[in-house]
């Protein structure tokens, strides 16, 4: 069932906020600007950094032993990672000798969204009518179900975890690439997670059905023989020795509170586990957790060679160099895609800074069309005339600012793209008052 919301602003409140925004506008206009400036000497810095880096790189070559004549140097280097650690999620009980291993946990939860439609009135008021409706689905986080606009949603539509679990990374310390130790930052780039399969030991799966069955007020299945034997040598192992019976007695859930017969609550398929009574009706409350493993493979670095380990590089600019990539790649490759990712990620920042002065533009105009929207068209007309001027400008504004950064950071090609920009100017001139002299 639908829930609307009707509010409603006079013009005077809509005056005062447009006005009010002005100094916002100025805030994400000078912020836009700064960026652009930023991100283009990061750009030139950090292709010099490249260029300076490919320069002094050597290969490491056999990785089986190490190469104390290389020491301090940059290198690149091709072969296998492996680890002897164990990793361990201790509410599931899984044990892998991995890179990485992953927990991933949703909720079944009640939702609210909204779908808003603005109008103007006549004489520069506004009214806003907001719809929200409620679903269930599975969600990252558990909802606030007390934050729901709808009074009887709040009531009808309660939220409830059944276990309040969170997500969980656990990352491998001891790293080795050949004769070599790989420190964090490197082993933090190593990718390539793949699902895995949640195979739970029947101890595990018991501890878990007792407590979401007290949890859900029903009685869990009775445990196989094996696995009460499996969850006593657990109990003496990390509960507290000879108590191991007493201590399992009292975190059963009573069987009196339990009208509706045994319920298995712990559902394993392939990589993922479900936490609830049914796996095809999820009830709100039940969770989903899913698992990936990240494993040994063949990586490609380029890095400091700093004993039997590695530093990041530190060009004469001050900025860091250093990479891992999956599989093996040539040097002049990996450099190819660091040059090709320092390009990716200005474009992008270009493109965040000029919508940040767009967007700065567009507040501090805003007052204009709040002016005359006592009239609704005649707002609307006004609205979409700054709109596309405050486009207009902060492109050009962000064109300015690089262009002068260019002049800072690489004159020559600064100056050419002036000359360019002049160029393009004078033929749209030139042909304008071409287009006159031709009509007269």
């Amino acid at each position: 069932m639908a829930y609307t919301e009707t509010t409603s602003k006079s013009w005077f409140s809509r005056l005062g906020s447009a006005f009010k925004g002005i100094a916002f506008g100025i805030a994400l206009i000078i912020a836009g600007t700064v960026l652009l400036w930023w991100n283009e000497g990061s750009f030139v810095a950090t292709g010099d950094a490249l260029r300076e880096a490919q320069g002094v790189t050597q290969e490491l070559g056999d990785i089986s032993r190490l190469d104390a004549s290389k020491n301090g140097q940059l290198v690149h280097a091709a072969g296998p990672v492996e680890t002897n650690d164990i990793l361990e999620d201790p509410i599931f009980g899984l044990s892998i000798n991995a890179i990485r291993l992953e927990r991933t946990v949703e909720f079944y939860q009640w939702t609210e969204q909204s779908q808003s439609e603005t109008k103007q009135k006549l004489g520069g008021g506004e009214e806003t009518v907001t719809t929200y409706t409620y679903s269930a689905r599975w969600t990252s986080s558990p909802v606030d179900s007390s934050q729901f606009k709808d009074p009887k949603a709040r009531e009808e539509n309660r939220n409830a975890i059944l276990a309040p679990m969170q997500n969980l990374k656990v990352q491998a310390t001891n790293v080795t690439f050949g004769a070599y130790r790989l420190p964090e930052f490197l082993i933090g780039s190593i990718s390539g997670a793949v699902p895995l399969n949640a195979n739970l030991s029947e101890a595990a799966i018991a501890k878990l059905n007792r407590e979401l069955a007290a949890v859900r007020g029903v009685s869990p299945p009775k445990p196989s023989a094996a696995a009460q034997t499996a969850e006593q040598e657990l109990w003496q192992i990390y509960g507290g020795g000879g108590a191991a019976t007493e201590n399992m007695e009292s975190t059963q859930a009573p069987t009196q509170a339990a009208p509706q017969g045994a319920a298995q609550m712990v559902h394993v398929s392939g990589n993922t586990v479900l936490l609830g009574a049914s796996t095809t009706t999820p009830q709100i409350g039940d969770v989903r957790v899913s698992f990936k493993e990240t494993r040994p493979g063949t990586v490609s670095i380029l890095a400091k060679l700093n004993g039997d380990t590695f530093e990041q590089y530190r060009a004469s600019n001050n900025k860091t160099v250093s990479q891992l990539a999956m599989g093996t790649h040539s040097l002049e490759n990996m450099y190819g895609s660091a040059h090709s990712s320092n390009a990716t990620t200005t474009w992008i920042l270009r493109l965040v800074g000029a919508l940040l002065v767009c967007f700065g533009l567009g507040m501090v105009m805003a007052p204009l069309s709040v002016l005359v929207s006592v009239i609704p068209l005649l707002g609307d007309i006004v609205g979409a005339g700054t709109g596309l001027v405050s486009m207009l400008l902060g492109l050009a504004w962000s064109l300015v600012i690089i262009s002068i950064a260019w002049l800072r950071f690489r004159p020559v090609i600064g100056i050419a793209m002036l000359v360019v920009a002049g160029a393009f100017v004078a033929l749209l001139y030139f042909k304008g008052h071409a287009r006159k002299a031709a009509k007269a």
